[in-house]
Protein backbone atom coordinates (compact mmCIF):
# COMPACT_ATOMS: atom_id res chain seq x y z
CA UNK A 1 0.00 0.00 0.00
CA UNK A 2 1.42 3.37 -0.97
CA UNK A 3 0.70 6.75 0.62
CA UNK A 4 -1.93 7.82 -1.94
CA UNK A 5 -3.82 4.54 -1.56
CA UNK A 6 -3.72 4.94 2.22
CA UNK A 7 -5.16 8.45 2.06
CA UNK A 8 -7.86 7.45 -0.44
CA UNK A 9 -8.90 4.44 1.64
CA UNK A 10 -8.90 6.59 4.79
CA UNK A 11 -11.19 9.15 3.18
CA UNK A 12 -13.46 6.37 1.92
CA UNK A 13 -13.65 4.83 5.42
CA UNK A 14 -14.39 8.17 7.10
CA UNK A 15 -17.11 9.16 4.64
CA UNK A 16 -18.80 5.80 4.24
CA UNK A 17 -18.78 4.89 7.95
CA UNK A 18 -21.34 7.64 8.56
CA UNK A 19 -22.92 8.24 5.17
CA UNK A 20 -25.52 5.48 4.60
CA UNK A 21 -23.61 3.73 1.83
CA UNK A 22 -21.57 1.07 3.74
CA UNK A 23 -17.95 1.51 4.81
CA UNK A 24 -16.97 -2.17 4.79
CA UNK A 25 -18.45 -2.63 1.34
CA UNK A 26 -16.47 0.30 -0.05
CA UNK A 27 -13.23 -0.81 1.62
CA UNK A 28 -13.59 -4.30 0.15
CA UNK A 29 -14.38 -2.82 -3.27
CA UNK A 30 -11.46 -0.39 -3.36
CA UNK A 31 -8.99 -2.88 -1.91
CA UNK A 32 -9.98 -5.16 -4.79
CA UNK A 33 -9.55 -2.31 -7.29
CA UNK A 34 -6.13 -1.44 -5.86
CA UNK A 35 -5.14 -5.11 -5.74
CA UNK A 36 -4.32 -4.92 -2.04
CA UNK A 37 -4.09 -8.09 0.02
CA UNK A 38 -1.24 -7.65 2.48
CA UNK A 39 -1.60 -5.38 5.50
CA UNK A 40 -5.28 -4.59 4.89
CA UNK A 41 -6.38 -6.05 8.24
CA UNK A 42 -4.01 -3.74 10.13
CA UNK A 43 -5.12 -0.79 8.05
CA UNK A 44 -8.81 -1.58 8.58
CA UNK A 45 -8.32 -1.65 12.36
CA UNK A 46 -6.49 1.69 12.28
CA UNK A 47 -9.01 3.59 10.16
CA UNK A 48 -11.98 2.18 12.08
CA UNK A 49 -10.45 3.49 15.30
CA UNK A 50 -9.77 6.82 13.59
CA UNK A 51 -13.48 7.24 12.84
CA UNK A 52 -14.12 7.15 16.59
CA UNK A 53 -12.21 10.42 16.83
CA UNK A 54 -14.83 11.96 14.54
CA UNK A 55 -17.71 10.67 16.68
CA UNK A 56 -16.07 11.95 19.87
CA UNK A 57 -15.39 15.35 18.29
CA UNK A 58 -19.01 15.84 17.21
CA UNK A 59 -20.76 14.28 20.21
CA UNK A 60 -18.22 15.04 22.95
CA UNK A 61 -20.85 16.64 25.21
CA UNK A 62 -23.13 13.59 24.99
CA UNK A 63 -20.20 11.23 25.53
CA UNK A 64 -19.02 13.16 28.60
CA UNK A 65 -22.58 13.04 29.92
CA UNK A 66 -22.70 9.27 29.42
CA UNK A 67 -19.38 8.84 31.25
CA UNK A 68 -20.49 11.06 34.12
CA UNK A 69 -23.87 9.34 34.38
CA UNK A 70 -23.32 5.63 33.67
CA UNK A 71 -26.88 4.79 34.71
CA UNK A 72 -28.59 7.51 32.69
CA UNK A 73 -31.27 6.56 30.18
CA UNK A 74 -29.05 7.36 27.19
CA UNK A 75 -26.31 5.09 28.56
CA UNK A 76 -28.77 2.25 29.14
CA UNK A 77 -30.22 2.65 25.65
CA UNK A 78 -26.73 2.37 24.15
CA UNK A 79 -25.92 -0.71 26.24
CA UNK A 80 -29.25 -2.39 25.44
CA UNK A 81 -28.85 -1.58 21.74
CA UNK A 82 -25.32 -2.96 21.67
CA UNK A 83 -26.16 -6.38 23.14
CA UNK A 84 -28.17 -7.78 20.17
CA UNK A 85 -25.59 -6.38 17.74
CA UNK A 86 -22.77 -8.24 19.49
CA UNK A 87 -24.86 -11.42 19.67
CA UNK A 88 -25.58 -11.35 15.93
CA UNK A 89 -21.96 -10.48 15.08
CA UNK A 90 -20.68 -13.38 17.19
CA UNK A 91 -23.16 -15.85 15.68
CA UNK A 92 -22.42 -14.86 12.07
CA UNK A 93 -18.71 -14.08 12.36
CA UNK A 94 -17.43 -16.91 10.14
CA UNK A 95 -20.06 -16.27 7.46
CA UNK A 96 -19.29 -12.55 7.40
CA UNK A 97 -15.54 -13.16 7.14
CA UNK A 98 -16.09 -15.43 4.14
CA UNK A 99 -18.28 -12.82 2.45
CA UNK A 100 -15.73 -10.08 3.12
CA UNK A 101 -12.91 -12.09 1.61
CA UNK A 102 -14.85 -13.20 -1.45
CA UNK A 103 -16.95 -10.11 -2.13
CA UNK A 104 -19.53 -12.49 -3.61
CA UNK A 105 -22.57 -10.75 -2.13
CA UNK A 106 -21.29 -7.16 -2.43
CA UNK A 107 -23.45 -6.03 -5.36
CA UNK A 108 -26.70 -7.46 -3.99
CA UNK A 109 -26.02 -5.96 -0.56
CA UNK A 110 -25.45 -2.48 -2.00
CA UNK A 111 -28.81 -2.80 -3.76
CA UNK A 112 -30.44 -3.91 -0.49
CA UNK A 113 -28.95 -0.83 1.20
CA UNK A 114 -30.56 1.31 -1.51
CA UNK A 115 -33.95 -0.32 -0.88
CA UNK A 116 -33.59 0.32 2.87
CA UNK A 117 -32.83 4.00 2.30
CA UNK A 118 -35.72 4.31 -0.13
CA UNK A 119 -38.10 2.72 2.34
CA UNK A 120 -36.81 4.85 5.24
CA UNK A 121 -37.99 8.01 3.51
CA UNK A 122 -41.52 6.62 3.19
CA UNK A 123 -41.83 6.19 6.97
CA UNK A 124 -44.02 8.80 8.61
CA UNK A 125 -41.77 10.28 11.23
CA UNK A 126 -42.99 10.84 14.77
CA UNK A 127 -41.40 12.95 17.47
CA UNK A 128 -39.91 10.50 19.96
CA UNK A 129 -36.84 11.91 21.64
CA UNK A 130 -34.68 10.53 24.41
CA UNK A 131 -37.47 10.60 27.00
CA UNK A 132 -39.95 8.72 24.79
CA UNK A 133 -37.50 6.13 23.40
CA UNK A 134 -37.98 2.75 25.06
CA UNK A 135 -35.62 -0.15 25.70
CA UNK A 136 -37.62 -2.15 23.14
CA UNK A 137 -36.78 0.56 20.59
CA UNK A 138 -33.10 0.20 21.45
CA UNK A 139 -33.23 -3.59 21.08
CA UNK A 140 -34.80 -3.40 17.62
CA UNK A 141 -32.34 -0.72 16.47
CA UNK A 142 -29.53 -2.91 17.84
CA UNK A 143 -30.87 -5.86 15.83
CA UNK A 144 -30.85 -3.64 12.73
CA UNK A 145 -27.24 -2.74 13.48
CA UNK A 146 -26.43 -6.44 13.85
CA UNK A 147 -27.89 -7.21 10.42
CA UNK A 148 -25.72 -4.43 9.02
CA UNK A 149 -22.53 -6.39 9.73
CA UNK A 150 -23.07 -7.83 6.24
CA UNK A 151 -20.27 -6.33 4.09
CA UNK A 152 -22.25 -3.84 2.01
CA UNK A 153 -25.30 -3.27 4.21
CA UNK A 154 -24.94 0.24 5.63
CA UNK A 155 -24.79 0.34 9.44
CA UNK A 156 -25.83 3.98 9.64
CA UNK A 157 -28.51 3.51 6.99
CA UNK A 158 -30.08 0.50 8.68
CA UNK A 159 -29.93 1.91 12.22
CA UNK A 160 -31.39 5.25 11.16
CA UNK A 161 -34.11 3.47 9.19
CA UNK A 162 -34.84 1.28 12.22
CA UNK A 163 -34.98 4.32 14.48
CA UNK A 164 -37.38 6.11 12.13
CA UNK A 165 -39.52 2.97 11.95
CA UNK A 166 -39.75 3.01 15.75
CA UNK A 167 -40.91 6.61 15.70
CA UNK A 168 -37.75 8.44 16.77
CA UNK A 169 -37.51 11.94 15.39
CA UNK A 170 -34.89 12.42 12.71
CA UNK A 171 -32.47 14.36 14.90
CA UNK A 172 -32.39 11.82 17.73
CA UNK A 173 -32.40 8.92 15.26
CA UNK A 174 -29.13 10.22 13.80
CA UNK A 175 -27.56 10.96 17.19
CA UNK A 176 -28.47 7.54 18.59
CA UNK A 177 -27.17 5.81 15.45
CA UNK A 178 -23.79 7.50 15.71
CA UNK A 179 -23.45 7.01 19.48
CA UNK A 180 -24.43 3.36 19.05
CA UNK A 181 -21.52 2.95 16.65
CA UNK A 182 -18.91 3.61 19.36
CA UNK A 183 -18.97 0.27 21.24
CA UNK A 184 -19.39 -1.66 17.98
CA UNK A 185 -16.41 0.00 16.28
CA UNK A 186 -14.32 -0.67 19.40
CA UNK A 187 -15.47 -4.30 19.56
CA UNK A 188 -14.84 -4.85 15.83
CA UNK A 189 -11.35 -3.32 16.05
CA UNK A 190 -10.51 -5.45 19.10
CA UNK A 191 -11.76 -8.61 17.37
CA UNK A 192 -9.76 -7.88 14.22
CA UNK A 193 -6.67 -7.14 16.30
CA UNK A 194 -7.07 -10.44 18.19
CA UNK A 195 -7.48 -12.39 14.95
CA UNK A 196 -4.39 -10.68 13.55
CA UNK A 197 -2.41 -11.54 16.68
CA UNK A 198 -3.53 -15.18 16.59
CA UNK A 199 -2.64 -15.52 12.91
CA UNK A 200 0.88 -14.15 13.55
CA UNK A 201 0.80 -12.76 10.02
CA UNK A 202 3.37 -10.27 8.81
CA UNK A 203 2.07 -6.70 8.71
CA UNK A 204 3.04 -5.50 5.25
CA UNK A 205 2.18 -1.84 5.46
CA UNK A 206 4.26 1.30 5.81
CA UNK A 207 3.92 3.77 8.67
CA UNK A 208 3.08 6.77 6.46
CA UNK A 209 0.13 5.17 4.61
CA UNK A 210 -1.20 4.00 7.99
CA UNK A 211 -0.88 7.35 9.77
CA UNK A 212 -2.12 9.46 6.86
CA UNK A 213 -4.97 7.03 6.30
CA UNK A 214 -6.03 7.46 9.93
CA UNK A 215 -5.85 11.26 9.69
CA UNK A 216 -7.89 11.18 6.48
CA UNK A 217 -10.48 8.87 8.08
CA UNK A 218 -10.87 11.08 11.16
CA UNK A 219 -11.24 14.32 9.19
CA UNK A 220 -13.55 12.93 6.51
CA UNK A 221 -15.59 11.14 9.20
CA UNK A 222 -16.09 14.40 11.10
CA UNK A 223 -17.48 16.17 8.04
CA UNK A 224 -19.57 13.11 7.09
CA UNK A 225 -21.31 13.18 10.48
CA UNK A 226 -21.98 16.91 10.22
CA UNK A 227 -23.32 16.44 6.70
CA UNK A 228 -25.60 13.56 7.72
CA UNK A 229 -27.06 15.57 10.60
CA UNK A 230 -28.00 18.31 8.13
CA UNK A 231 -29.33 15.83 5.57
CA UNK A 232 -31.58 14.16 8.11
CA UNK A 233 -32.99 17.45 9.33
CA UNK A 234 -33.54 18.98 5.89
CA UNK A 235 -32.71 16.53 3.13
CA UNK A 236 -33.68 13.17 1.73
CA UNK A 237 -32.01 9.79 2.21
CA UNK A 238 -33.22 8.65 -1.21
CA UNK A 239 -30.43 10.63 -2.87
CA UNK A 240 -27.99 8.08 -1.40
CA UNK A 241 -30.13 5.18 -2.63
CA UNK A 242 -29.53 6.18 -6.27
CA UNK A 243 -25.78 5.92 -5.72
CA UNK A 244 -25.81 2.48 -4.09
CA UNK A 245 -28.34 1.18 -6.64
CA UNK A 246 -25.95 2.19 -9.43
CA UNK A 247 -22.85 0.87 -7.65
CA UNK A 248 -24.54 -2.42 -6.75
CA UNK A 249 -25.76 -2.84 -10.32
CA UNK A 250 -22.26 -2.31 -11.74
CA UNK A 251 -20.77 -4.85 -9.33
CA UNK A 252 -23.44 -7.43 -10.20
CA UNK A 253 -22.73 -6.89 -13.91
CA UNK A 254 -19.02 -7.39 -13.28
CA UNK A 255 -19.69 -10.56 -11.27
CA UNK A 256 -21.98 -12.00 -13.93
CA UNK A 257 -20.21 -11.07 -17.16
CA UNK A 258 -16.80 -9.40 -16.86
CA UNK A 259 -15.02 -10.71 -13.74
CA UNK A 260 -12.63 -7.75 -13.71
CA UNK A 261 -12.64 -7.28 -9.94
CA UNK A 262 -14.85 -10.12 -8.62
Amino acid sequence: MDILQGIILGIIQGLTEFLPISSSGHLVLFQQIFGLKEGVATFDIAVHLATLIAVVAVFRKDIIEVIKNPFSKLTLLIVVGTIPTLAIAFALKNIIEDLLHSGASLGIEFIITGLILWFAESIKTKDKGLKETSMADAVLIGIAQGIAIMPAISRSGLTIAGALFRGLNREFAAKFSFLLSIPIILAAAADEALDLYKSSSTVAIGMMPLVLGMVAAAISGYFAIKFMLKILSKGNLRSFSYYVFALGGLIVLDQLFFHIYF
